[in-house]
């Protein structure tokens, strides 16, 4: 990945984790359900991020 996300676009796509996982995530506190957002943008862009190295590697 070029970039990381800015404070703004992590916020932003934390708050889309929350609600399309809302069902799912109900019975947790609002503090847990925003940690677990935090959890999976972090995991989603460390995911990308290697992707995207291991790709570059195979176009080399």
């Amino acid at each position: 990945m070029k970039r990381m996300l800015s404070q703004e676009e992590r916020k932003q796509f934390e708050k889309k984790i929350i609600g399309a996982f809302q069902n799912q995530t109900k019975t947790l506190s609002e503090e847990l359900q925003k940690i677990l957002a935090d959890d999976m943008v972090t995991a989603f862009q460390n995911r990308l991020t290697t992707l995207i190295r291991i790709q570059s590697k195979h176009i080399d």
